[in-house]
């Protein structure tokens, strides 16, 4: 049986204005029993802590439901947040989405 996979695709900056909204986005696919979450950051240009911290809800929010949760195509600013918070070592992230779907997809 495959995995159901869902891609968000946040843009622009992610921050407290849109946190709530990216934070709604998550629980929603939880809710439709999403096996595989993964956050492509190929649009976004900027993430603060309040980013962060939506992020990180939304894997508690994922790994509570059974699911999984991983990262890909982040900019400089956001590995860099993630290396200044560890987050880097709470995370899987991925190069690209295409490394994503090689190495996950593919070994489902």
């Amino acid at each position: 049986m495959n995995p159901v996979v869902e891609v968000v695709r946040p843009s622009g900056i992610l921050d407290g204005t849109k946190a709530g909204q990216f934070r709604q986005e998550i629980s929603n696919l939880v809710e439709s029993n999403v096996d595989i979450v993964l956050i492509d950051f190929q649009d976004v240009t900027f993430m603060d802590s309040s980013g962060l911290g939506a992020l990180v809800l939304a894997l508690k929010t994922v790994r509570a439901a059974g699911g999984k949760l991983f990262v890909c195509s982040v900019n400089e600013q956001i590995k860099m947040l993630f290396e200044l918070t560890s987050m880097d070592r709470v995370f899987e992230i991925f190069p690209t989405r295409e490394d994503f779907d090689n190495t996950v997809i593919a070994k489902s």
